[in-house]
């Protein structure tokens, strides 16, 4: 077995760190978040946690690690009698990406259950993870129906499994830990909620610490063992440290000031539901154990609101995550009475309110300096106007679409807007399995065993089922789509209140994108080329933040625009071939430079339209002389045109309503 990263040789990091330590004193607190940049020690972090949690005493043989003192009487494996008690180390389990629900919360034998009437259960990684750390990396690209499972079992501390009837219930209490890079995707803010605390992390910018981070590394690497061994001395005593505070942890006095102060901090910053409060209020109480009171003071609440709340804030996906302290220092200063705070206790393990986590050890880096703060993404400010740029402007408001959804039946990945073949939704049918049975369909699993029950011999009232009997249901869902943006930023796209309608509307339908879990792309043109400034991503957000800051100016180059999204549609069809997509050309249409470009950009467009791709032509052409390009190229691609004054909710999204249905149309006709 390897030996871990000690949890206490980690450089920096002390909100991450804090969160960690947190849970570990007290689970209720509902897990933490990891949001932040890859290489930044999330993982190393909780895999040195999992070292310091104290060994656990389980029934001896029980798969779903019972606690022989109080073992759960509806355990698959029990009853347990008395005796045979067993003692391992807490668990880390890691959940894939790419797992399958049964993977994650066990299968059941549908054969054995039908024939025989037994439970044969397989436990899955929800019972493996009982009683240690559940950690799952990436976490918003999980399917939303497996984060559903996961956190609806680390909120009930149980886990249920049901197939036709038959269902197994075993206990799963576990620290959650889930890691993700925003620039890959939000997650949905029901399921944000449902995080207790939530982390931002970034690699530092101090010289210094980022020496010491890379001199610790390589110390680590040479010797695993002899690196631990001198920090051996710090991690026993964060161990009985976490020890102390989870005994300390029920005689905690949770006051009526403090409870005041929460309330008031989550209703200032307008939070939805009671679950902030409730995490806050748990949270607050575990670092004062974990700072050795017996009492909640005001810097508990200031700091479980910094923990607790950022995630819980965003109203959509273009909302950044944060909290303003000053509003919260207000606020905690108006409902609080600071004279009635106990004394906060001494410095050192048990000092301050709250507290950070230890940081020192054997060659530790100097302590003081507050962390470097996250640098604004794609450099903050606009362009400013230069070689016929003009300044980017700001998008219109946004507004609600309609569903917008691709004809016929795909097999593209779970979402929420079109049609498709998936493994949940409703029973179209059956089948015979290919491979393992996932979901089975029962009547027609019945109807195939029922002819043969005389011939194999049935005398009792069970029903006598072989493996060939079995049928797989046909479930039809919804899938996302890849919905790729090709704007026109060239100066004839300059007047500042088309640029802001314009870019409303794709904001709009970004939203819609982000509520229907589809990928989303961003190509522009203007100048000489065209270039992709945000390739297919299921980060709504970050094409969001790229469409606030285009600047426009310049020539023309449809065509290269249309070449562009062409080559970004062939390599995604070759890397998911299941997505369908749908192009959105937001243009008036002109085209400049070269020999004939308008000749140019048809033959381009006329490429989509023979790959049957829908498309959808937004003419922002304006004035009293209209020349009709916009609409000509929309029937190049095989589309519809809608002009800039339509750009309204049911306008827009109406048109892309009947656009996929038509392109749909023709690819049957074909």
């Amino acid at each position: 077995m390897s030996t871990p990263y000690p949890f206490t040789a980690i450089v920096g990091q002390d909100d991450l760190r804090l969160a960690l330590l947190l849970n570990a004193v007290s689970p209720q607190v509902g897990g933490v978040l990891v949001r932040g940049e890859k290489g930044t020690a999330k993982s190393t972090a909780v895999r040195a946690l999992s070292a310091l949690i104290p060994q656990v005493d389980i029934v001896a043989g029980c798969r779903f690690s019972c606690d022989p003192g109080s073992p759960d009487p509806a355990c698959p494996d029990g009853p347990h009698e008395a005796g045979g008690a067993a003692t391992r180390p807490a668990r880390m389990v890691e959940l894939p990406v790419g797992a399958s629900e049964d993977r994650l919360v066990g299968a059941l034998d549908i054969e054995r259950a039908l024939a025989e009437g037994v439970k044969a259960f397989e436990p899955g990684l929800l019972a493996d993870a009982h009683r240690g750390i559940l950690y799952v990396d990436e976490v918003n690209l999980l399917h939303d129906h497996l984060v559903d499972l996961l956190l609806d079992a680390a909120a009930m501390g149980a886990s249920y499994v049901e197939r036709e009837g038959v269902s197994v219930r075993h206990a799963a209490r576990f620290l959650l830990v889930g890691t993700m890079n925003p620039e890959e995707g939000e997650l949905r803010p029901q399921l944000l909620d449902r995080f207790g605390l939530t982390v931002e992390v970034t690699a530092s910018r101090e010289p210094d610490q980022r020496v010491e981070v890379v001199r610790r590394r390589l110390a680590y690497d040479d010797d695993p063992a002899g690196f631990a061994d001198r920090w051996a001395g710090d991690e026993n005593a964060l161990r009985a440290r976490i020890v102390a505070a989870r005994a300390l942890l029920p005689e905690v006095l949770l006051g009526d000031g403090a409870l005041r102060q929460i309330a008031a901090t989550c209703a200032a910053f307008e939070v939805d539901g009671m679950r902030a409060d409730i995490v806050m209020a748990r949270t607050a109480t575990a670092l004062a154990a974990w700072a050795g009171r017996t009492e909640v003071i005001a810097e508990d609440v200031r700091q479980a609101a910094l923990l607790a709340l950022p995630h819980r804030r965003r109203r959509n996906p273009f909302d950044a995550p944060g909290l303003d302290e000053d509003k919260l220092d207000d606020t905690l200063q108006e409902f609080g009475d600071q004279d009635d705070d106990p004394d906060p206790g001494p410095d050192g393990p048990g000092g301050g309110g709250g507290g950070q986590p230890p940081q020192g050890g054997p060659d530790a880096p100097p302590q003081g300096e507050e962390p470097a703060r996250p640098q604004e993404a794609d450099g903050g400010e606009p362009q400013s106007a230069g070689g016929g740029e003009q300044q980017a402007v700001r998008a219109a408001e946004p507004f609600r679409t309609k569903a917008l959804s691709v004809p016929g039946i795909g097999e593209g990945a779970a979402g929420r807007r079109s049609r498709a073949r998936t493994e949940h939704g409703r029973t179209t049918g059956a089948r015979r399995p290919r491979g393992a049975l996932t979901k089975l369909h029962l009547a027609a699993t019945v109807q195939a065993a029922a002819p043969h029950q005389r011939a194999r011999g049935r005398s009792g009232r069970g029903l006598v089922v072989r493996r060939d009997d079995l049928r797989q249901a046909n479930r039809e869902g919804r899938e996302g789509n890849l919905v790729l943006f090709v704007v026109d930023a060239s100066g004839s796209m300059a007047a500042r209140q088309r640029m802001s309608a314009v870019k409303g509307a794709v904001l709009s339908l970004l939203l819609d994108a982000y509520q229907r879990r589809d990928k989303v792309g961003l190509v522009t043109f203007r100048g000489k080329d065209a270039e992709v400034a945000l390739p297919p991503t299921s980060s709504v957000d970050a094409a969001a933040a790229r469409l606030e800051l285009l600047p426009t100016g310049g020539r023309t180059p449809l065509a290269a625009g249309l070449l562009k999204a062409h080559h970004v549609l062939r390599v995604e069809r070759m890397r998911d071939p299941s997505r369908r997509a749908l192009l959105v050309v937001v243009t008036d249409g002109r085209a400049t430079g070269g020999v004939d470009p308008v000749a140019l950009a048809s033959r381009s467009a006329r490429l989509h339209a023979a790959e049957g791709t829908a498309a959808i032509v937004v003419d922002c052409e304006s004035g009293p002389v209209r020349l009709g390009l916009a609409v000509e190229l929309a029937r190049d691609l095989g589309g519809t045109a809608v002009t800039l004054d339509e750009l309204r909710a049911d306008a827009i999204a109406g048109l892309v309503k009947d656009v996929r249905t038509a392109a749909g149309s023709a690819r049957r006709a074909a």
